[in-house]
């Protein structure tokens, strides 16, 4: 059986871009075929744990930027947008 994770540190130290990249070398492992029945359930499985690490990183994410938007004002997006000035097509 194929270790997936020979050099990879443990999913849950890894940051969200790192995750990413090895979650999508493993989704390009299982499409091409070719492992075993025991190698492609060690990839899923290893697949299944980059992608809950992605997922709450981007939630970790999402709640951080809801607090800097909650924090300056619930209008924040919409005074950025009128902060465009002239030329923005409106009026």
């Amino acid at each position: 059986m194929t270790d997936t994770s020979t050099h990879a540190p443990p999913a849950g130290e890894m940051g969200y871009e790192q995750a990413r990249d090895e979650l999508v070398t493993v989704v390009r492992r299982l499409e091409a075929g070719g492992s075993t029945l025991e190698e492609s359930l060690a990839l899923w499985e290893r697949g299944e744990e980059l992608a809950a690490v992605c997922r709450r990183r981007l939630e970790g994410a999402r709640a951080r930027l809801d607090a800097v938007l909650a924090e300056n004002g619930e209008d924040a997006v919409g005074e950025a947008a009128d902060e465009e000035g002239p030329g923005d097509g409106r009026e």
